[in-house]
């Protein structure tokens, strides 16, 4: 599905809501993450219960998107693979940031403790953030643990001891 498309599905779904949509930016991050930035005049709608709403949002997207292209990578779009990540006035990039500095700082804890650190329980898109964040880190290695709500990250110290 190509970006223009997704681009009007969004203002779609949104105009539904009753929100009034002021502009859609779209930025790649990466080779494999385009952000679809959304400013409103009402983000509150959104952002109540730390964020619900923009995941469901998110989440709604990203299955309308794959029942209109079945069988395939839906979110192929010029032979790149892209993650689609809807954000309303920057709510969803100053969590990821927030995300990112944590995975650093606890990489670097482990590092210097030369020791496995374990990272709050997260969702499962927070733990991937995590995990592609540390991914070319050499000497650390992360993997998921746990169960359900409880489930976290677990940062490992693989370098020479």
């Amino acid at each position: 599905m190509k970006k223009s498309e997704i681009e009007n599905l969004i203002r779609k779904l949104i105009e539904h809501t009753g929100v009034t949509m002021t502009q859609i930016t779209i930025t790649e991050d990466g080779p494999n993450n385009t952000w679809f930035s959304v400013e409103v005049n009402e983000p509150h709608f959104f952002m109540g219960h730390d964020g619900e709403a923009l995941y469901a949002l998110n989440h709604l997207v990203r299955r309308i998107i794959e029942s209109k292209m079945p069988g395939a990578d839906a979110l192929k779009d010029d032979s790149s693979s892209n993650n689609i990540l809807i954000d309303i006035n920057g709510f969803q990039k100053k969590r990821v940031e927030n995300i990112r500095a944590i995975a650093h700082m606890m990489g670097e804890r482990a590092r210097y403790f030369k020791s496995s650190i374990e990272v709050d329980p997260m969702s499962a898109f927070e733990r991937r953030i995590v995990h592609e964040f540390l991914s070319d880190a050499t000497d650390l290695k992360t993997e998921s643990v746990g169960m359900g709500a409880s489930r976290r990250v677990v940062i490992k110290y693989i370098g020479s001891i």
